[in-house]
């Protein structure tokens, strides 16, 4: 390919991704100083962040003043099951309030308490009320925070453009290759420094909350340049997601609808939760149902009610209804909030959820329960990083938000992935721009890398016969929400490694018609790349984990094991295959250790 047929771009930062953290890297990378470009697969706006509605998680001790960075440190390893880089759920919790406040000073708009403060509400997993919030709305508010500051730091933003290649100088990340959805022209990216913030990888799975654009393409990209990936078995399946009509299936409701007061119930009317309390919450959660609901009313007694007990053990205790017969007539349970709470106060608190079901479902909150169930969510593995900086294990590659791993171990708690992305889209955006500038040497990109990536990314124009992408998509779907989904076991995870072998087989065979301009078929196809490899990742350490914890269930191994909570799973790509390995922990240092001997 001759360099006039693609065009190029050079900047001193390029971020991959334009949600809440690659909003926020850019940011911050733009005020050192350097030249900062922001790539997005869609539009500017249309990202994750929006559809985080619960809030933001943070220790500002605004309804509870017992409330401390210390506390919610303690909150985020417990519900990780201490599977967490302990390191970065420090500094998570110690950063996450100036962050908001940082918002705050924005323009950021949030809900207020009595004496003008910024509100806090309840989620699952936290001890104290400290999501800070607006409505239902929270994710909405922070994009649109973030961006009006943002396009006032001169960012250069390329929109509906994918990137399918990092680029590399000897053992250095020196920029990435895609194209332009729109014409499908070849755009390269010459930078000193790379963050990845793409998100997750939702759309392996069949039933998910995540959106068209969740294909794993950061969690691939990384591990093809030579990165480490971690904890990929974990993947969380929020417990309420819409489960009628099945156009809507998979779509988020809120956890803020159980932390304003809503319950869940089986098709018997019973308020299951009770009989799924595990031991290691025994003493902080309500044991029945009056007890809850004083919690509910006053809030004095300081004990969660166990409808809002972290996300893994709501979502297997939904799992169990269904499977016992106790489900809603369309395979979920119910959510009710409208018996415990009037219809003015449901629509001020969660404005979004009632015309959500109002307009999608034809149900009405304020007078009769949401049917809900696990939908995919959310991973907590990805890329490994040093928790300071958030560089990875490759040179000039930095990662935050869902891409990169660590920081929520084997379970992530609602609230504490917006306060994730402000804080490590920070810390990327400033050492990314701080490796930028000692960068040494000049720039130099490989025109051989760039070419075999625009061949990959044409070669489905060019075969005849072939296989249909959007069937392998749809049968890799179907793979991994059957066999590699809440709960798994080895007979069917080592089933469906045989079968992402055929479809991978069938993926380097696949063929589009047409031209490249608006060509969503060569998009999918492109698309299979990631997704194939994701999909993997998460199946090998599946398999390798054997035992239970957190978003990774497995019913052959139905404990907790020690000796397997002291590593993580680290996938890395050698020979041009995947291999899996057990590395230790970092060890948390003993004035850290101490909180877990404390109550409060």
């Amino acid at each position: 390919m001759a360099n006039q047929d693609y065009e190029v771009h050079e900047h001193d930062v390029i971020v991959i991704g334009a949600g809440g953290a690659g909003l926020r890297a850019a940011i911050e990378a733009a005020a050192q100083g350097v030249s900062v470009g922001l790539v997005c697969k869609s539009l500017l706006g249309k990202a994750h962040t929006v559809m985080a509605e619960g809030g933001i998680a943070a220790a500002l001790g605004n309804v509870w003043p017992e409330d401390n960075w210390q506390v919610h440190f303690r909150d985020t390893m417990r519900g990780g099951k201490m599977l967490n880089n302990w390191r970065m759920a420090q500094l998570h919790a110690q950063e996450a309030p100036e962050r908001v406040l940082e918002l705050e000073r924005w323009g950021a708009l949030f809900d207020r308490t009595k004496d003008g403060r910024i509100l806090q509400r309840d989620f699952g997993g936290h001890r104290y009320a400290r999501l800070a919030h607006v409505g239902d709305r929270t994710g909405l508010e922070m994009i649109r925070t973030l961006q009006y500051h943002g396009i006032h730091q001169g960012l250069d933003v390329y929109m509906e453009c994918t990137i399918t290649r990092l680029l590399k100088d000897g053992d250095r990340v020196v920029g990435a290759v895609g194209y332009w959805r729109e014409s499908g022209r070849v755009v390269v990216f010459k930078a000193k420094a790379v963050i990845l913030a793409t998100g997750g990888i939702g759309k392996a799975w069949k039933i998910t909350s995540n959106s068209w654009e969740y294909t794993g393409d950061g969690h691939s990209l990384a591990l093809w340049a030579g990165a480490d990936l971690i904890d990929m078995e974990f993947v969380q399946f929020h417990p309420t997601g819409m489960v009628w009509p099945p156009s809507v299936r998979g779509i988020l409701v809120t956890e803020g609808v159980r932390g304003d007061g809503g319950t869940l119930k089986n098709s018997e009317g019973k308020r299951f939760m009770f009989d799924y309390i595990p031991e290691f919450f025994k003493g902080e959660t309500a044991d029945n149902e009056a007890e809850a609901d004083r919690w509910y009313e006053d809030k004095k007694n300081n004990r969660r009610t166990p409808d809002l007990l972290p996300r893994d053990e709501v979502a297997r205790a939904i799992n169990s209804e269904v499977k016992a017969g106790r489900g809603s007539p369309h395979g979920g349970v119910f959510l009710d909030i409208n018996t415990r709470r009037p219809a003015d106060y449901i629509k001020k608190r969660l404005p979004s959820m009632y015309h959500q079901f109002k307009e999608l479902a034809g149900v009405d909150i304020t007078k009769e329960p949401m049917e809900v169930g696990p939908t995919c969510h959310y991973v907590m593995g990805g890329v490994r990083v040093d928790a300071d900086t958030a560089q990875s294990t490759v040179k000039g590659l930095f990662a935050a938000g869902e891409v990169a791993g660590g920081m929520h171990g084997s379970n992530r708690l609602g609230g504490n992935s917006l306060s994730d992305l402000l804080v490590f889209g920070r810390r990327a955006g400033l050492y990314a721009a701080l490796y930028a500038k000692d960068f040494g040497g000049t720039l130099v990109v490989d025109s051989a890398q760039v070419e075999q990536a625009a061949r990959q990314m044409l070669a489905p124009f060019e075969r005849t016969g072939g296989e249909n992408p959007y069937a392998i998509q749809s049968d890799l779907q179907d793979t991994m929400q059957a066999l590699v989904g809440i709960i798994r076991n080895e007979a069917d995870l080592k089933e469906a490694l045989k079968r992402l072998d055929v479809l991978k087989a069938r993926a380097a065979k696949v063929r589009v018609d047409g031209h490249r301009q608006y060509n969503p078929g060569w998009h999918t196809a492109l698309d299979l790349d990631s997704l194939l490899t994701v999909a993997e990742c998460s199946a090998l350490a599946a398999l390798e984990r054997k035992e239970s914890r957190g978003g990774h269930t497995r019913e052959d191994h139905p404990y907790t094991d020690d000796t397997w909570g002291k590593v993580n799973v680290v996938v890395r790509l050698k020979d041009g295959r995947i291999q899996v390995s057990r590395e230790p922990l970092p060890e948390m240092p003993p004035d850290l250790k101490a909180l877990f001997q404390e109550r409060k």
